[in-house]
């Protein structure tokens, strides 16, 4: 069974992914230690790290935007990502921009990745998020606990 779908997989691969791909982490290790780093965002950002992906149009559920996997643009956002963090329950690493830079993507211990503003929609983990993302499957809002 393949890993993604079609469509998924020929969005990625134009937008430079390729299977068993992996990238060095040292560079962003180093520009964004104000971020606490866990394994699930090590583990994303080897495999897609640096892709963006210019996508647009109408989708399953929502409008399909372009996105970026580069952790370097939530420079200078630590204090958001405390505080979103904290307000969830999660450590939200931030994976890279969504959009036209409005939102940010970001990962949880547990590898379910997220859209950002001032509250938090869960796309999914790893694959599944990557499909709802190219596919414009709108997010879920994630639920503060009480």
């Amino acid at each position: 069974m393949p890993r993604f779908s079609r469509e998924v997989e020929g969005v990625l691969r134009a937008a430079g992914w390729l299977p068993d791909r992996r990238v060095g982490l040292t560079q962003w290790k180093a520009s964004v230690s104000e971020f606490s780093w866990h394994a699930a965002a090590e583990s994303f950002l080897q495999e897609f790290g640096g892709l963006r992906v210019d996508i647009s149009g109408p989708g399953i559920t929502c409008v399909r935007e372009p996105f970026e996997f580069d952790p370097e643009l939530a420079i200078g956002e630590g204090g958001r990502f405390v505080e979103l963090s904290e307000l969830f329950g999660r450590r939200f690493f931030p994976l890279g921009e969504f959009g036209q830079g409005e939102f940010f993507l970001a990962i949880d211990e547990q590898g379910v990745i997220y859209l950002l503003g001032a509250w938090a929609l869960r796309y999914g983990a790893g694959d599944l998020a990557l499909e709802h993302l190219v596919m414009g499957v709108a997010p879920k809002r994630l639920v503060r606990p009480a």
